[in-house]
């Protein structure tokens, strides 16, 4: 038991048993490379990147050198109205990363400001182009969008929707894929589910394509439980909305940045969307930061009315901060240097081999896995949901493992620096873990 003697209490801590956790808290106090170390020495590989977040690793020199050097320069600048040289750098370089015409970036502070963001501007371009009926938003069942109004609406996970409604109400929902008959234990996409997609068919029939500003998806549902995309079911989205005259928005605020192995999921599934969301390995987790990647289609439909009138009365304090913006530039750098996106790619076959030698447990139903991302489902004890997965949480951190769990599933996305050692060494773990699990 770690011994704290800080007062606990005026720390309400996010997505958390506050009560349950400061009777026993788990403190970090330092990280680099793979590993955090907490405040009682124990090393804890990290299995799951932060919070899918630090791709590059814990620490990386010249991330932080980047940021050391731009606090003696200049640690704030507004961004309405003027600028640094660091936003417009950064944006020229996310424009050359991302693949097609998205070559427009609107800098946020987080993946929920980055999802609201979008969802504005594809209501926002819709009445720019004359068509201001077109406000409907479609979401997906067990989709996250982060915890903003706007995502929260889109989003499809209950319990983070439960306490704060009513929500939007211009907002409806596609099933979602997951589908353990048909795909359990499938190795990177299922091939089952891509007919999900025609449910899109049945709102447009319902609503009217007419009343349809865009449709948002996960490419590939993380916090869910890596809920992988079936095989044409991406591209059947793309198809239909293109044939509709709606926009289509990835949310790639986890799988952007080399977690599928290259720089975005629309990039590995080749299936192009008008915008994405990213935030998280943007600045490999060391500044606060999200980007809307937003197309010339989209963008120059907004360009109208007189030069001297705004276009988009949306934006935060924080936008393109300079010091998120130096971080950034320095994590696409280290990216490219390392070939981490690459690296990842590289290391998929091994990583699932690894992940689904688990599968041999008797409380396992289910491995997942695409990149260097994967899910294992327990089978959830009866009127108990949730309480395997985080016996076998507890359990791997005593045994320097941080993973992470939602409901019965135990996702892992650790960062791309990630070597075969250490992938054993989280499946060997997670392999002991299991063995003990009832």
């Amino acid at each position: 038991m770690t011994v704290f003697d800080k007062d606990t209490s005026a720390y309400w801590m996010p997505f958390t048993p506050n009560r349950a956790f400061k009777k026993n808290p788990r403190i970090i106090e330092s990280a680099a490379g793979m590993y955090y170390t907490t405040k009682d020495g124990q090393q804890i590989l990290d299995g799951c990147a932060g919070l899918w977040c630090v791709n590059a690793g814990h620490g990386n020199d010249k991330i932080n050198g980047a940021i050391k050097s731009q606090v003696d320069k200049m640690t704030y600048s507004p961004a309405f109205q003027a600028g640094h040289s660091l936003a417009f750098e950064f944006a020229e370089r996310l424009a050359q990363l991302f693949p097609g015409d998205l070559n427009h970036a609107f800098f946020t502070n987080s993946g929920s400001e980055s999802v609201d963001t979008a969802l504005k501007i594809a209501r926002a371009y819709q009445k720019a182009r004359g068509k201001p009926e077109k406000i409907k938003l479609i979401g997906r069942e067990k989709g996250y969008h982060g915890v903003n109004f706007g995502g929260l609406s889109v989003g499809g996970i209950m319990p983070n929707r439960q306490a704060f409604g009513p929500l939007l109400s211009e907002v409806d929902h596609l099933p979602h894929t997951h589908d353990l008959s048909k795909n359990a234990f499938s190795e990177g996409q299922p091939t089952h589910g891509a007919d999900k997609a025609e449910r899109l068919l049945d709102l447009i029939a319902l609503h009217g394509a007419h009343t349809i500003a865009a449709v948002i998806v996960e490419p590939m549902a993380g916090s869910a439980g890596v809920l992988v995309p079936p095989v044409g079911y991406l591209e059947r989205l793309r198809e239909i909305c293109s044939a509709h005259d709606i926009l289509l928005i990835f949310d790639e605020v986890i799988t952007a940045f080399g977690r599928l192995g290259d720089s975005c999921a629309a990039a590995r599934f080749n299936v192009q969307p008008d915008l994405i969301t990213t935030a998280k390995g943007l600045t490999n987790g060391a500044v606060p930061m999200g980007a809307v990647m937003v197309s010339d289609r989209v963008h120059e439909a907004m360009m109208t009315g007189p030069e001297n009138m705004i276009e988009l009365f949306h934006g935060y304090t924080y936008s393109g901060h300079p010091l998120a913006c130096a971080a950034g530039i320095a994590t696409l750098d280290v990216y490219g240097q390392e070939d981490l996106f690459g690296r990842a790619r590289d290391l998929a076959p091994y990583w699932q081999k690894a992940i689904h030698s688990l599968k041999r447990h008797d409380a396992v139903i289910d491995v997942r896995n695409i990149g260097l991302v994967g899910a294992i489902e327990l089978q959830p004890r009866e009127d108990k949901a949730g309480e395997r997965a985080f016996e076998a949480y507890l359990k791997a951190f005593d045994a320097g493992l941080l993973i992470r769990t939602t409901a019965d599933i135990i996702a892992l996305s650790p960062p791309l620096i990630i070597s075969e050692e250490q992938i054993d060494f989280i499946t060997n773990t997670l392999d002991d873990i299991l063995a003990t699990i009832q």
